[in-house]
This record gives structure tokens, sequence and C-alpha cells, in this order.
């Protein structure tokens, strides 16, 4: 490869062929990609499996879809959060949507955002 040293304003710049300059800038996007991923690992963030994504982008029952996830039954979750089973029952098959107090206590059992059920 043909580098070329010229001066610019008392300081050596560094003329390279355009093409291993997108190889660099490749390089350079590429690293920093990595160095992102590492961040969120090292946060230790929870990782939502694929499948649970999609079934919240498919309209599922958000409370239903986490619980399931949690794996933990009606039983479990009503437990956990402080309500009762059949109002569980009542938001996973839509027929009630839960006060803000209900969904709370909800999120706060399942360890998720209020945001994650609404």
């Amino acid at each position: 490869m043909n580098v070329e040293i010229i001066q610019r304003g008392g300081k050596p710049f560094a003329v390279i062929p355009e093409e291993f300059f997108n190889i660099l800038l490749e390089k350079a996007e590429e690293l920093e990609d990595i160095k992102d991923f590492d961040q969120a690992i090292a946060e230790d963030d929870e990782s939502i499996p694929a499948e649970v994504v999609y079934q919240l982008l498919d309209g599922e029952n958000k409370l239903k879809v986490w619980r399931n996830f949690r794996d933990l039954t009606q039983a479990e979750l009503s437990k956990r959060a402080d309500i009762t089973q059949a109002m569980i029952a009542m938001i996973e098959t839509g027929k009630r949507v839960g006060k803000a107090e209900v969904l709370r206590r909800l999120a706060e059992a399942l360890n998720i955002d209020v945001d994650d059920l609404i």
C-alpha cells in the first residue's frame, strides 16, 4: 500500500488510498458496535428472548406474557403482588384493565416497569 505523508499547518498527515480508508472506517464502526455490546452486557441488563418480544408485538396480553416469561402461575403472582387471582385472570382476559396501584404491584412482582404492562 502506498502511503504519502504530507505537511499541513506544520502537522504531518498520512494520505492513504480511499479503498483502505473505507476498510478502516468499517472496522472502526464494528469496534464501536462491539464496545456497545460489551457495555450492555456489563450493565447486567436482562436479556429478553425474541419469542417474548414477538408475543408482545403481536398484541398478546402483556401481563400474561410477562407472567409466563417469569414462569409463574396466576396463583403465585397473586401471592407476590397481593392481588386476587381472579383480578389477574380478568386482566389477562381483557375483562378488566387494572388500576394504577394494581399494575404497579404486578410490575414490581414481575420485576418489570409499569410501562411494560401498559
